[in-house]
């Protein structure tokens, strides 16, 4: 006897268009890995220019999720969902989105530590920001990112993964995994741990039915990390 379909996750655009989006995420990850490979471990002085393309980048890709969404008779505040329409419901969700982030670092660090995530060369120390308009345009950069890719990860793929398969744990892993793999610049082990973060995210937002306190621990996650690589590059 086969499990019950979550039915309350109907597909949200055409399968031909979720392939094109796993197509495009493919040829930016090899490119954001060719990158890493050319400059190896050197810095780029311009920094501020790749944090630009990588956040036009992230917005087209948003812009192509939308597109597709909107074609198959959905829109952007359905993927978001959870509406503010009280201060309290905004406060609610950034005492959720502080409790997980909290949470996701007690889960996430023992595994760092066996994976051995801070040993050995880090490639997106490539990318860590020194100046202070560098850094500035990192925490934006980091602002975008936790909008457009909870939105594609979270609120697109991990959606028509669980249609699809009808099981919801189903779809949180797999768009874990794709989400996982989107790094994989940052080398083999900071690919699992991003993927076990997706999941964690994934599993917020399935409880919540809501991107926005994803969102947010999303985006202070990605400026602390930027934050405390500059500090350790500074010291050394």
């Amino acid at each position: 006897m086969s499990e019950p379909q979550d039915t309350s996750f109907p597909p949200i655009a055409s399968r031909n268009h979720t392939i094109g989006l796993l197509a495009i995420i493919a040829v930016l990850t090899w490119g954001g890995a060719y990158s890493v490979a050319k400059h190896g471990a050197s810095r780029s002085h311009h920094l501020g220019i790749i944090y630009l393309e990588i956040m036009i980048q992230e917005c087209l890709i948003l812009a192509y999720v939308v597109w597709g969404v909107r074609r198959h008779g959905g829109s952007l505040a359905q993927l978001i969902g959870g509406r503010w329409t009280r201060v309290w419901d905004f406060g609610r969700d950034v005492l959720l989105a502080i409790g997980f982030w909290i949470g996701s670092l007690v889960c996430l660090a023992p595994l760092a530590w066996v994976l051995r995530v801070n040993q050995g060369a880090n490639p997106a120390r490539f990318f860590t920001p020194l100046t202070r308009v560098e850094l500035a345009l990192w925490v934006l950069n980091s602002m975008t990112a936790g909008f457009c890719e909870e939105i594609v990860f979270r609120g697109y793929l991990q959606r028509q993964f669980i249609a699809w398969s009808g099981n919801p744990a189903l779809g949180i892993i797999v768009s874990a995994l794709v989400f996982g793999g989107g790094h994989a610049y940052q080398g083999a082990r900071r690919t699992v741990l991003l993927a076990v973060f997706g999941a964690l995210l994934g599993i917020l937002a399935y409880g919540r039915r809501s991107l926005r306190p994803g969102m947010m621990a999303h985006a202070w996650q990605d400026a602390l990390v930027g934050l405390a690589n500059r500090i350790l590059m500074l010291r050394h």
